[in-house]
């Protein structure tokens, strides 16, 4: 293909995604989401936790790859396959290489392939493509990372995609039975395309796979794991390769290896390491890729387990422990029992306190578990404000706070009960301290600190209620140390 011709229909595809959001039916389908539960697609791992560092897709695994149908002449570009592209707070699933992402063991050749639809439009066809032979795992996904034609395709028949007269919100009922290509094993990544019929846009759900076929495998060393090094460590970490046997952990089998430096700490590294440390330590057990000899040679990156069967070992587990660091912490401050609601939504601000440079997620769940509001930002061991802009309705929420350190784990979180009140039925004209120069004597005002609203005295206290200044704020209804001069509460 020349590059003309590949630059023409890149162009095509930005076009027509441009039309669908010009025209509505990008906001038609903002309903129609969902995403693959098994084998997960890389936004749902993240959610479970399988995959770290991927910001907003771990919230909306379900919006994640939305773009134009028609792959491959049409679809995300190049490089931007992964996201969809549309979105750029979903970018980072587009990060390539052959350690960055969690691998699902697949074993053989048949795979079933289970959707979960938050809203199952009526759907066109589902296409599921496989990386070539012999891709890079190390270079963007491209058209010409994947087969041209899809290994399976299943008829949607434009009906909903979960069936005629089933709810359109859930696990779909029915799997994809399709077979892998005889000649794929190892890492590939398959990507699922998923084409709603009444709209113009498809969903691309790219799945991370180890294809553990016995084609071509020693049967005397069956494959009984993966080291997969999908994230960084530190100096003191641990990791272990936990051997069973019938479901009993065989310490005789099991190998673990700890992080003495910073180097080691990189993904690939550690990997390496404990790949090596196995063949140092077992003569039944080997780690690494294979040559044409049948001997496993460790590499920096995902290394297969094989165990003979002699052994008994029948799988591998890896188990990842972080050094403690006893004097971290996260403290939550000036949080207030409850916040006004206005027209359903609210703004819950507090501050965080913490000794460590943290990404802080701040999440507010109603009480049927449903997410109201969230907030991400980084704080680098400091006391740092936070506002979380939420809508729902009056009654008891829970307030979730996560600080997670730079190599992705959770290091510290609390939880809060806080109630939102609905204040529609107090008249105010204002949120203190918004639009100050019109404040007169008579002027409410919802001071959403205390979710209490307070009404500028007259004349001459009248001139107090625009008073505001950071640090010495004595007239801030409800809160300052001379607010009563000002102000009445209602």
């Amino acid at each position: 293909m020349s590059s003309g011709s590949v630059l023409q229909k890149r162009l095509l595809a930005s076009s027509v995604w441009a039309i669908v959001a010009s025209s509505g039916l990008h906001a038609q389908l903002a309903s129609a989401h969902g995403y693959v539960s098994d084998p997960p697609s890389r936004d749902f791992a993240c959610k479970q936790g399988l995959n770290v560092g991927c910001g907003q897709p771990i919230y909306e695994p379900q919006s994640v790859g939305e773009a134009a149908k028609g792959f491959p002449q049409l679809g995300p570009a190049d490089g931007k396959i992964a996201s969809g592209g549309v979105r750029s707070d979903f970018s980072s699933l587009d990060e390539q290489t052959a350690n960055r992402w969690h691998l699902t063991p697949i074993a053989g050749r048949d795979v079933a392939f289970e959707w979960y639809y938050t809203e199952g439009h009526k759907t066109t066809k589902w296409e599921y493509f496989i990386s070539k032979s012999g891709w890079n795992p190390n270079a963007m996904l491209s058209r010409a990372s994947f087969d041209a034609e899809p290994f399976c395709k299943v008829d949607g028949q434009g009906k909903p995609a979960r069936g005629d007269g089933l709810p359109t919100h859930g696990a779909a009922p029915t799997k994809h039975q399709c077979s892998l290509p005889a000649d794929r094993s190892g890492q590939h990544v398959i990507l699922g395309v998923w084409t709603v019929d009444d709209t113009a846009a498809a969903f691309y759900k790219v799945m991370d796979v180890d294809i553990q076929s016995d084609g071509g495998t020693d049967p005397e060393w069956p494959r009984v794991g993966t080291i997969t090094p999908h994230s960084d460590l530190q100096v003191g970490d641990k990791v272990k390769a936990r051997a069973f046997i019938g479901g009993t952990e065989s310490e005789a089998h099991s190998v673990g290896i700890s992080v003495d430096n910073p180097e080691e700490g990189v993904a690939a590294n550690w990997a390496f390491k404990l790949a090596q440390r196995i063949n140092e330590t077992q003569s039944q057990i080997q780690a690494g890729q294979r040559d044409e000899e049948g001997n496993a040679h460790p590499i920096k990156g995902a290394n297969p387990i094989f165990a003979n069967v002699a052994s008994g070992v029948t799988n591998y587990e890896l188990d990842i422990q972080g050094k403690a660091i006893d004097d971290s912490y996260l403290h939550l401050h000036d949080l207030k029992a409850d916040y006004a609601l206005k027209d359903g939504k609210t703004s819950v601000d507090f501050t965080v306190m913490t000794n460590r440079k943290l990404q802080v997620t701040s999440r507010l769940f109603n009480d049927q578990n449903q997410q109201v509001g969230h907030v991400r930002q980084q704080v680098d061991a400091a006391t740092a404000p936070v506002v979380l802009q939420a809508e729902s309705s009056a009654g008891k929420h829970l307030l979730k706070v996560v600080g997670v350190d730079k190599t992705g784990r959770v290091m510290l979180q609390h939880e809060r009960e806080v109630q939102l009140i609905d204040r529609g039925d107090v008249d105010y004209q204002y949120e203190y301290p918004n639009s100050m120069i019109e404040y007169k004597a008579g002027t409410r005002v919802l001071q959403s600190k205390t979710g209490e609203v307070f009404e500028c005295k007259p004349f001459p206290a009248e001139g107090w209620c625009k008073i505001y200044s950071p640090g010495a704020n004595h007239y801030e209804p409800g809160v300052g140390s001379h607010w009563s001069d000002a102000w009445e509460k209602r």
